[in-house]
């Protein structure tokens, strides 16, 4: 059969056809490319939304401490406070010990929150007494400075555990101004004794409070009267240079005169 044959030409061109179509059979992908993409990009989206931890975490605690104060005895019973400290701040105050049975259990009842509340609010121990609970709050108030006595001797604010190490402030910060807790001797009075501590700050009186005072009969009215103006005048005056109470003469001058010692002793 000649070359140029109409029916050579046919059978050509369909061998030629049916050789590029089992050509293109054996390059097919064994495989949906849709469903292998599919497949291939669900996978690493779950492991990494595994790996995620949750917002909430674990929260970094502030440092807290709990400092209790001395045993102070009254003429009702035992008082003794204990603070709940967090950074140098008093964030709790309890009593551990207070005046109890008879009228006692009432009158504590009707104190001792009292007292509390007044402690963190004034970070102090410069509360006032609640009426009609005169030993128990004067109980509270010398426990309740021994307390922060004992913090202050301990030191501030623990810092939270697994902080970063950054610095404080910067290094040219001017010192803080030492605080110091003086109190001075006894002074003894036809009444009783007088006892009086200074908290300065440098060699400026901050605070003042008797450790101190007569008590019992009308000495009790008359010291609750006395003492928070002699305290006032101290810090106001910045020395024993202040005026004797009205109706008060002999706790002023014993006050006056542990005033003086504190201040002695503080080389003021």
């Amino acid at each position: 059969m000649k070359k140029s044959h109409p029916i050579r030409r046919t059978m050509l061109a369909t061998a030629a056809t049916v050789s590029g179509i089992v050509l293109l059979l054996s390059l097919k992908p064994a495989g949906d490319p849709a469903a292998a993409s599919a497949q291939g990009g669900a996978a690493p989206q779950q492991t990494v939304a595994g790996q995620e931890s949750p917002q909430g975490g674990s929260a970094q605690q502030t440092g807290t401490r709990t400092v209790t104060g001395d045993v102070v005895k009254t003429e009702y019973g035992p008082v003794q406070v204990r603070l709940s400290l967090s950074d140098g701040r008093i964030v709790k105050a309890d009593a551990v010990q207070a005046p109890q049975g008879g009228t006692s259990d009432q009158k504590t009842a009707l104190a001792v929150p009292r007292l509390n509340k007044a402690t963190v609010a004034a970070q102090s121990a410069d509360i006032d007494a609640v009426s009609g609970a005169t030993y128990t709050s004067g109980g509270y108030k010398k426990s309740l400075q021994s307390a922060l006595d004992k913090a202050k001797a301990t030191g501030g604010g623990s810092e939270s555990p697994g902080a970063s190490a950054s610095p404080k402030a910067p290094a040219t910060a001017a010192p803080a101004t030492q605080t110091r807790v003086i109190t001075g001797a006894v002074a003894r009075t036809e009444y009783g004794p007088v006892q009086v501590r200074l908290v300065l700050a440098g060699t400026k009186i901050t605070k003042a409070e008797t450790v101190q005072a007569p008590s019992g009969g009308r000495s009790t009215q008359v010291t609750a009267d006395a003492v928070p103006k002699l305290n006032q005048e101290a810090v106001a005056a910045g020395s024993a240079d202040i005026d004797a109470v009205s109706g008060a003469t002999y706790t002023s001058g014993g006050y006056k005169k542990s005033l003086q010692s504190a201040l002695d002793k503080a080389g003021g």
